[in-house]
């Protein structure tokens, strides 16, 4: 039991269910965060919007983490299972101080965890979340007495608050007289129900993999090419014009071309950017340093220019929000459309490339060709403790006189490419990142960074 890891970090907390995350677990970090919710909102009794993905374990994480929350003199409106952007549209949409959500994103069914979220709808800036996380190690919890106990109620539209708020941005009856046929996997996910929603308010032919909210995930959830060779088999089954893959919590999506090809999770950024920044020239846009290139070139295109942040959903909106950007995003298939929320969503960004297809009239494959093609290769190493510092280190020394940014671990820019290595905020794990014009020099730079870390 002492070997399971539990992640607390900017992203929140995450854990083993049943070892590293327990009742007690959760409802001490709930505990803490409502106790700072209480402090740097000057409210004795902070509304807080709280939702969950379908992980079997959710429930229980729910109720421990509501405890928490109440024991604090917070007021709980629980929204049950539904998607993370959702949590954020509703804590806008009801006035709230704060969300919290039960996921653990991606990762495999033993996990959960507890993602908090500000009035924004955002995760905590750092200092914030450091605040939080110092609140939890040390048990500083603000207990209110039993007179200033609140109550729990329960709100269950936020699926169609989240689709009508989509529907007032997008021109749905373009893609209605395109009627697409789309395969979507939702993965036993969060996302089903109000995904199905939005397409068939969009007239969209879908083919519903998985659609069910049981959260017995039919595959690794990660929606990466090895888990989704069964959504490019349907695809092309259905002659379909689009396969689209979420993750659990819905807040990303992975797309499938009209032929069965796995284009990845890049290019759900891309593709959203290219139809926003085509209608607003000299737009700017923000993602974070693992991100590809291909934003940028789409903002140059349109006279635009991009911004870069280190990792993480909360540090890109912050961008966005400082430099008025009208798109932005992260390179794992989270799109940021800030007519909508300042939060991933997976949602968001299948309206945006069911939009583009419509208003083009071009193929998927067809859009994928007209973008510069890059090869990007994700790679990770289990993390020991001094592992990252010595690696930036290194790294630092062998790449020295090259363009290095160490925002975010460290990335190094080069003639044919960049690198960019990070202890990761999510898992136990270092990630090494690395994207140049083809498969052989993408890793060829991670094979250089591995054989640093080797020494």
């Amino acid at each position: 039991m002492s070997d399971a890891p539990l992640m607390v970090s900017v992203s929140g907390l995450r854990g083993w269910v049943g070892q590293s995350l327990t009742p007690e677990v959760a409802a001490r970090f709930a505990a803490a965060f409502g106790s700072w919710l209480r402090e740097s909102t000057g409210q004795p009794h902070p509304h807080v919007v709280f939702g969950r993905d379908s992980r079997p374990s959710g429930a229980m994480v729910e109720r421990a983490a509501t405890a928490g929350l109440l024991a604090t003199g917070c007021r709980v409106t629980t929204l049950g299972i539904v998607t993370t952007p959702s949590v954020a549209i509703m804590i806008d949409h009801l006035h709230a101080d704060g969300g919290m959500v039960a996921t653990a994103s991606h990762n495999p069914i033993q996990w959960n965890g507890l993602k908090p979220l500000n009035r924004d709808g955002v995760a905590p800036p750092p200092e914030q979340a450091r605040q939080i996380i110092e609140r939890f190690h040390t048990n500083r919890c603000d207990y209110a007495a039993v007179e200033k106990l609140q109550p729990v109620d329960h709100d269950d539209t936020a699926n169609r608050v989240h689709v009508e708020r989509l529907l007032k941005h997008i021109d749905a009856q373009a893609i209605r007289n395109r009627k697409p046929k789309v395969v979507l996997d939702s993965v036993h996910g969060a996302g089903g129900p109000a995904t199905a929603m939005l397409m068939e308010e969009l007239g969209v032919e879908l083919v519903h993999l998985f659609a069910q909210t049981t959260g017995q995930f039919p595959h690794t959830p990660e929606p990466t090419r090895e888990n989704l060779v069964g959504l490019s088999g349907v695809v092309r089954e259905h002659h379909a014009d689009i396969g689209m893959a979420q993750d659990p919590d819905a807040d990303r999506l992975a797309l499938v071309d009209e032929r069965g090809r796995y284009i990845g999770e890049e290019y759900t950024l891309a593709l959203a950017a290219m139809h926003v920044m085509g209608g607003h020239p000299g737009g700017t846009g923000a993602a974070n340093l693992s991100t590809s290139r291909m934003i940028d070139d789409i903002a140059a295109t349109n006279g635009g220019s991009v911004y870069r942040t280190p990792v993480g959903e909360a540090n890109v909106a912050a961008a966005m929000r400082r430099h008025q950007c009208i798109i932005g995003g992260e390179g794992n298939g989270g799109v940021i459309w800030p007519v909508i929320a300042h939060v991933r969503d997976s949602l968001t960004g299948i309206a945006l490339v069911l939009e583009l297809l419509a208003t083009t009239g071009k193929s998927v494959g067809g859009l994928v060709a007209s973008i510069p093609a890059y090869a990007i290769v994700k790679d990770k190493l289990p993390i020991q403790p001094g592992m990252a510092e010595r690696t930036i280190a290194a790294v630092r020394e062998k790449f020295a006189g090259e363009k290095i940014d160490e925002q975010d671990g460290i990335r190094v820019d080069l003639a044919e490419g960049w690198v960019h290595v990070r202890p990761s905020n999510t898992e136990p794990i270092m990630r090494i990142i690395a994207e140049a014009a083809d498969e052989k020099t993408a890793r060829r730079l991670i094979d250089e960074v591995r054989r640093i870390v080797g020494r």
